[in-house]
């Protein structure tokens, strides 16, 4: 078998507010969209991120629908986590978890989209 691409795909109420969020805070660029349909790549993620309206009728199985969020967070491994963490502060950006470092060594905080997903970036130190 040969992966040859990685998608997350999440099902939130507004498609369009979370993409603006990583196109707004992470640079990620919208591939494509339709109604509630909206797919966003960055050179630098290794996936593109994929998100979908709640109840959109295309999405299978059915039953499995649901809003993503309780518990989920999307990570990024950065290489400046402090620069990152002040630029985004400074630019208003909803900061849920404050920079901390683990015992284990991993730096990171976390942001919370319009949608309530975690976007958590880390810098392994």
């Amino acid at each position: 078998m040969t992966i040859t691409a990685s998608t997350i795909s999440l099902n939130v109420a507004d498609p369009t507010t979370s993409a603006r969020f990583l196109i707004d805070t992470l640079g990620f660029a919208e591939v494509m969209s339709a109604d509630g349909f909206v797919s966003l790549a960055h050179p630098e993620a290794g996936m593109t991120v994929v998100y979908l309206a709640v109840g959109l009728a295309s999405f299978k199985p059915a039953d499995k629908a649901g809003a993503a969020g309780d518990g989920l967070l999307i990570a990024f491994t950065v290489d400046n986590i402090d620069a990152e963490y002040e630029r985004l502060r400074g630019a208003g950006v909803p900061i849920v978890t404050e920079i901390e470092t683990e015992p284990w060594g991993e730096r990171y905080f976390q942001m919370g989209d319009p949608n309530g997903i975690i976007i958590q970036l880390v810098q392994w130190v």
